[in-house]
């Protein structure tokens, strides 16, 4: 009775979320009126479906050129080659094109939730894309990484450190997904009404079609689906709703 319940109250919500959709996207969109080419940055391969789909097929929809620059092969366990495929597969199934996604494999970048990598190397190499791309939008985590990963931590570090040093072109601005708790990342819609209320700068919320399409290019991910990812792409508020804000320089001086 409670599972049966809980769906209902999903479907509730998700007829809700079709409602202020629009008026939510589209304050979003308001609030990037400019950008011509954004860039997703992210840790390993399954991070831009996990965290970021909603974000990424708003940004599709709206013909937005996304790139994709993934600091990591994924390669924990020894699966590194096959990562590298399944990142081009996804982000195919995302709308994103093989020629727009990069991925840095590298001895001093290691995919493990123990180290933290080299913030000058990082950054060096992170400076490198955007300046090559002429990237006017970075995507990517804030400083709790969503999950707490250490290499998405990093990733923060870096775009902070060429944010708050000045280094990053001008009119290039950061776009940071909201970490929420661990109660709030596993309800789902249920956890729509505070993403509203709590007043992030942009707030995208997935339609069905797009949740779809966001677990399609999960799936693709077959060296990672294990039980709990499956658990995973039902109950986590980050296969349909991301909140960001964007890193201003108040906000870098007092986390320094």
């Amino acid at each position: 009775m409670l599972a049966v319940a809980l769906v209902a109250v999903i479907a509730v919500l998700w007829w809700v979320c079709s409602s202020w959709r629009e008026a939510v996207c589209g304050r979003g969109a308001a609030l990037l009126p400019g950008v011509r080419a954004p860039l997703l940055l992210i840790a390993h391969p399954d991070d831009e479906c996990m965290f970021f789909a909603p974000t990424i097929l708003a940004l599709v929809q709206r013909q937005r050129p996304l790139s994709v620059l993934c600091c990591s092969t994924g390669n924990y366990y020894n699966q590194g080659e096959m990562r590298k495929r399944e990142l081009v597969q996804s982000c195919a199934a995302l709308g994103i094109a093989p020629s727009d996604v990069t991925l840095i494999d590298h001895s001093d970048l290691p995919d493990s939730p123990t180290v933290k990598w080299d913030e000058r190397l990082l950054s060096s190499l992170i400076l490198h894309h955007i300046k090559e791309k002429n990237v006017d939008l970075v995507i990517t985590f804030d400083e709790s990484g969503v999950s707490g990963h250490s290499n998405h931590i990093s990733l923060y570090r870096a775009i902070r450190s060429l944010h708050s040093s000045g280094q990053l072109p001008e009119g290039c601005s950061v776009l940071l997904l909201e970490s929420v708790n661990i109660f709030r990342k596993y309800i789902s819609l249920l956890d729509l009404p505070l993403s509203r209320f709590s007043g992030p700068d942009v707030l995208v919320i997935s339609s069905g079609s797009q949740y779809q399409q966001g677990k399609e290019a999960m799936r693709q991910h077959q060296s990672q689906l294990l039980w709990f990812r499956h658990v995973y792409l039902f109950f986590s508020r980050y296969m349909m709703i991301n909140s960001l804000n964007f890193l201003h320089d108040k906000k870098v001086e007092k986390e320094s």
